[in-house]
């Protein structure tokens, strides 16, 4: 294969970002069935430590020759259970959730191992329970050393390039407040969500002051009742 093959399969089945999120790189789109108005994505993360996988989308499998071609991938994280909806073509590769969404995805994968609290993979992933728009929702804080990419699955998505809250009818309010509470102290300048309006950015770069303004905004509205 030559370099200039390679580099297309790349462009077609796993994507870099954006040259400024250097090592991160995303799947090809899938439109969520019941709002098609939304895309998701799985990213990949080239790391020292071994490549990670977060998020799913059906077919991932389609782009095993990418991900081998930037160092394969050594496993994935779930940010919540509904994502295991999307598995029809998996990676080859072990899968990790939170042990309170595992029922909803072992019914669909196989789980390596589930976790409980905040802990980390080597030093520069991270990962930190959520819980509120499922029980066992994920957020996962990737140190890259020239940047610090945040992964908030549905807890935090883009609508037209906003920051919107995934609460859910079947959500704990109170807890999700709380997690929104938690990721408002999060250092994190890129925010990298499962979901994102079709055809628009599917990540958003942002610092300190107005990721703390757009968490607040979100936060005076839920705790006035809205769910948006």
């Amino acid at each position: 294969m030559t370099q200039a093959t390679a580099n297309s399969q790349l462009i077609t089945e796993l994507a870099e970002v954006d040259p400024g999120v250097p090592g991160l790189y995303a799947s090809a789109p899938q439109v969520l069935p019941f709002e098609p108005s939304l895309s998701v994505r799985a990213f990949l993360l080239r790391r020292d430590g071994g490549n990670v996988l977060v998020y799913s989308v059906d077919d991932l499998g389609s782009a095993a020759a990418a991900a081998a071609a930037l160092g394969g991938v050594s496993r994935q994280y779930l940010n919540h259970g509904h994502e295991a909806m999307f598995s029809a073509n998996p990676v080859d590769a072990p899968l990790f959730v939170h042990e309170a969404d595992a029922p909803a995805v072992v019914e669909a994968r196989d789980v390596r191992a589930t976790f409980s609290r905040r802990h980390t993979l080597g030093d520069d992933f991270e990962i930190i329970p959520t819980p509120g728009h499922t029980p066992g929702a994920t957020a996962y804080l990737w140190e890259t050393g020239d940047r610090r990419l945040l992964f908030t699955g549905d807890t935090i998505y883009l609508e037209d390039g906003r920051w919107k809250p995934g609460l859910l009818a079947s959500s704990d309010r109170d807890a999700f407040i709380a997690s929104l509470d938690l990721i408002r102290g999060l250092d994190f300048d890129v925010l990298v969500p499962w979901a994102a309006s079709a055809g628009q950015p599917y990540h958003s770069v942002t610092d300190g002051t107005d990721a703390r303004s757009r968490i607040d905004a979100m936060l005076v509205r839920l705790r006035r009742g809205s769910d948006r």
